[in-house]
Parts: C-alpha cells; structure tokens; sequence
C-alpha cells in the first residue's frame, strides 16, 4: 500500500504545483486590481466570473475542457499519462477552481488592508496607490493569504479525486476511488493518514512562514513566553 502511494504521490504532487502554480499567477494580481479598482467595471467583471468558476462542479469544468482543448481545438490530449501535455487540462481544471477563491480572498483582505491608517497616512505622504498597495498592503495581506493557499494545496492533493478521475490520471485520488468501489478498507485508512498528515505539514510550514513575513507574530510569542 505505501508502495503503491509512494509511486502515485509524484503524479498527484506534479498536477497539484502546477495548478497552484497557474492559481496564484492569475488570482492574486486580479484580487489586488480588483480592490484598487473597487466597484470599477474590471472589479464587478472579476468578481462575477470567480463567482461562476467557484460554483461549477469539477468535473463538469474538466468535460468543458475536453470538449474545447481535445475534441473541437485538438491541441491537447483527452485523458492519460506520460507527457506534459497531459497535465494541461487537469491542472487547469484545478487551477479555475481554487483560483475563484483566492482571487475573492485576495481582494478582501488588500481591501481591508487598504483602509487601515497607515495607508491614509502614505497617501498623504504622496506616495502613490499602487506603490502602497504592492510595499506594505500586499506584505500583510500575505499572512492570510498563506494560510488559504496552504490550505487550498492540501486539498488539491488529497481531492483530486474527482479530477483525476476524469481524466484517467494514476495518481492517488484515482487510486482511493479504486479502493473504495472494490472496498479496500486498509488502503482507504492509508489514503485518509496519509492526506491527514499532508494537512499538518501544511499548517506546519504555514505557521513558520509568518514568522518571515511578520516579525512582530515571533515577538508576541516571545513575551507570551517570558511572562509565563
């Protein structure tokens, strides 16, 4: 079992960084233009389409895919494994969905950063607004914004299931949704601690990350420290 998981898991891992990848790309500039161009024509159209891509089923999503990509375009591969072609549909597929998400966090939390008073007072500086959004907004916004993507990756490699089947992937979705139809509990049991753990690391690398980006979340737990 842990062989068969260990041979998998790179499949998985390849589409799972290639469609965060492509997520981030997309979805944090289009949050951060979205709250600097706030109730704008851009912002209403950007919020509408993550809106729709985040309401669309997965699967549904990657059959739109095929039918666009390989049957009417047929530049790309329908389903299979062996060349980076074959990674294109999954990782986008995936990439449309969590990208919705992150591109609506992301103008939430610079919006939110954008009326604080340290923003006023660098406008009034004359500093101008894109210099303050990208130096100082988009620096605080990034502690949230890692926590959702750590998250978002966790999911992507412990629920592409969906996805992988679609897409006749050997990776470990597909291999979990094989051992559930022929009822394979101890490889089911192995599937869920090993996504489990894939979730601690996760969280583990996050919280460490803030470190880097705040200095000021090691300070306060310092002195949290020293006064216990």
């Amino acid at each position: 079992m842990l062989a068969a998981l260990a041979i998998r898991f790179p499949r998985t891992l390849s589409i799972a960084l290639l469609a965060l990848g492509l997520a981030l790309m997309v979805a944090v500039p289009l949050g951060i233009v979205s709250a600097v161009r706030r109730d704008s024509r851009l912002d209403h159209t950007a919020r509408i389409g993550s809106l729709l891509l985040g309401s669309l089923p997965s699967y549904w999503l990657g059959y739109l895919l095929i039918l666009l990509f390989a049957v009417w375009l047929r530049i790309l591969p329908v389903a299979g494994w062996g060349t980076p072609k074959h990674l294109a549909l999954p990782a986008l597929t995936l990439a449309l969905g969590i990208g919705a998400g992150l591109s609506r966090f992301t103008r939430a939390t610079i919006l939110e950063e954008l009326a604080q008073g340290y923003v006023r007072t660098a406008r009034a500086k004359g500093i101008g607004a894109w210099n303050v959004t990208l130096r100082h907004c988009l620096r605080n916004a990034l502690v949230g914004l890692i926590t959702v993507t750590a998250l978002r990756f966790g999911h992507l490699l412990g629920g592409a299931v969906i996805v992988e089947t679609v897409f006749a992937l050997p990776g470990i979705g597909s291999f979990a949704v094989d051992a559930i139809f022929d009822r394979d509990y101890p490889v089911i049991q192995g599937f869920v601690l090993f996504t489990g753990t894939i979730f601690l690391l996760l969280n583990l690398l996050s919280d460490l990350a803030y470190t880097w980006l705040d200095p000021r979340i090691a300070l306060v737990d310092d002195r949290h420290h020293a006064a216990s």
